[in-house]
């Protein structure tokens, strides 16, 4: 066996016995799962009426506060460490609503997940989300040819916040249905780069 062969079967069987690890964890620590099927139920959902249910964004932030406040210390840090993840989680959507470019339930989506995660983990999932969904929209846009207007209204958000940091006031950068490239169920994104940023972890990638 040549060096670049074993190479490869060294990092195969790595990556193999990390997911072992992935589905250790998610037995022993149901909080894993439990979040994953709620974003699957929370991405159809959006997929299908473009709308995410309170009872399932509420009651897995309060499913999530609870769980965490009676885990054992060695898991997590407890209630304060759930609600700190809800908060960041809340306060790094709330401009996009407030900008109009996604609804009130995809923020409630992000806050539920830092309930489940904490802090740290909640601004990598943020992120994550964020890259998914701006491939998906560029996606969107090229396949129904609208990437220019796209981009316009992307530039359009933008200095709307600028000016709204300078001026200090709540940005206002709401663009018209004949404008708009169209409507995108952000919680797909939001599911999908929640999911693969703790899979990416638990694997070694980030």
């Amino acid at each position: 066996m040549n060096l670049a062969s074993y190479r490869l079967q060294k990092k195969t069987m790595e990556e193999f016995r990390s997911l072992l690890e992935l589905l250790a964890l998610l037995i022993a620590d149901p909080r894993i799962a439990i979040l994953f099927v709620l974003l699957i139920i929370a991405a159809v959902s959006d997929w299908r009426s473009y709308r995410i249910p309170n009872w399932l964004t509420f009651g897995g932030m309060a499913f999530g506060l609870l769980y965490n406040a009676a885990s054992p210390a060695f898991l997590h840090t407890g209630f304060l460490w759930a609600l700190g993840g809800l908060a960041l989680g809340f306060v790094m959507m709330l401009p996009m609503y407030l900008l109009k470019t996604m609804g009130a339930g995809d923020v409630k989506l992000m806050a539920m997940i830092g309930a489940f995660l904490g802090a740290p983990d909640t601004f990598h999932a943020a992120l994550s989300s964020f890259l998914v969904g701006g491939l998906a929209a560029l996606a969107f846009a090229l396949f129904h040819r609208s990437l220019l207007r796209m981009l316009s209204n992307t530039a359009s958000v933008v200095q709307a916040m600028a000016w709204s940091t300078l001026a200090r006031t709540l940005p206002d950068a709401r663009i018209a249905a004949s404008q708009s490239v169209g409507k995108l169920p952000y919680g797909v994104s939001i599911g999908i780069g929640t999911m693969g940023y703790l899979v990416a972890r638990q694997l070694g990638y980030v």
